[in-house]
């Protein structure tokens, strides 16, 4: 008979269901990052990998698998056993904007993965360039429209979250700006500090020490109200572009056919987890705010994503092979 692992619902540890189950040391939970180390994904698995064993009673270890803008881990979660064991840390590229821009993915960001929570909200943030002669959004969306086509803003390549924010801003405020695509997001606002582009579409966390140096200005944040480490800079929201004002996230996934009871406790430790003072405090350190939701929950924000990113994919006539 099969070697199976499942989760103990009433303590979270490893037990057998059926004959010759290995015992609970013997294998550890893998939470699999489809990004390198460092960034915002790996930061976020890293900071809930102790509370998550505790939590649960096992030990966690977190894998990078990076490549193909997330797909490889992603497509390594989707093939591996449904036990349990092993969950992957999706992400609004993963599984909103993949699914949009790519012809052909390794994985159904629907079918192939059971959601399991959202882990982490990462507010957005316009910046640009200290030297462009705007100081507000107002000014800024009045330059673009007094100067079509001048303005460039960079992203860390064809068919990322900043590319696709970029197409979004255009889209609602009817402005047009030159696409430069990067390979990674370092060269991308490397080049904007330097001024050879004005325009990036990031996350907080990356800009905000560049905006606190005084390399960049922020001139709008993705979020549902000022933030406090930038209580000057408005919301999209105040400026009724509402459409820009969703952030990015983090979440957890299992492969499909992880049965739903294992899916809930790990759920159910994941929220005790986020409840953690110092664990939020760690995350809110990076620009990151801990968020719990439940599977059913997660699964609907998913698929809105997915509707929303092909929405502008179509409008910006983003397709990749």
């Amino acid at each position: 008979m099969k070697r199976r692992h499942v989760l103990n619902l009433a303590t979270g540890s490893v037990v057998s269901l059926g004959v010759g189950s290995l015992m609970a040391q013997a294998k550890p939970l893998r939470l699999v990052v489809p990004f390198p180390p460092g960034g915002a994904t790996d930061i976020t698995a890293r900071a809930l990998q102790e509370p998550l064993g505790k939590a649960l009673g096992l030990s966690v270890i977190v894998e990078n698998k990076a490549g193909a803008g997330g797909s490889v881990g992603m497509s390594e979660v989707a093939k591996a056993t449904p036990d349990g064991m092993t969950l992957g840390v999706a992400t609004l590229s993963t599984h909103g904007v993949n699914p949009a821009v790519y012809k052909k993915l390794p994985y159904d960001p629907i079918k192939d993965f059971a959601p399991v929570t959202e882990l982490v909200k990462a507010p957005g943030v316009l910046v640009v360039n200290s030297k462009l002669p705007v100081n507000s959004l107002d000014e800024f969306i009045k330059y673009l429209k007094a100067n079509p086509g001048k303005v460039s803003y960079a992203s860390p390549g064809n068919g990322t979250i900043g590319h696709m924010w970029g197409e979004l801003f255009k889209s609602t405020t009817n402005t047009f700006m030159v696409h430069i695509p990067y390979r990674g997001a370092g060269p991308a606002i490397t080049d904007v500090i330097g001024g050879q582009v004005q325009v990036y579409f990031d996350q907080v966390a990356s800009s905000l020490p560049h905006i606190q140096g005084g390399r960049l200005k922020a001139l709008a944040v993705a979020w549902g109200s000022r933030l406090d480490v930038l209580k000057e800079i408005p919301t999209y929201g105040e400026k009724t572009l509402f459409a820009n004002n969703d952030a990015s996230w983090f979440g957890l996934v299992a492969p499909a056919g992880t049965p739903l009871p294992i899916v809930s406790r790990i759920q159910q430790a994941v929220s005790t987890a986020l409840k953690d003072t110092a664990l939020v405090e760690k995350l809110k350190g990076q620009g990151l705010f801990a968020s719990d939701s439940k599977p059913e929950e997660f699964a609907v924000q998913i698929k809105k994503e997915i509707d929303k990113m092909q929405r502008i994919a179509k409008f910006a006539k983003i397709a990749l092979d």
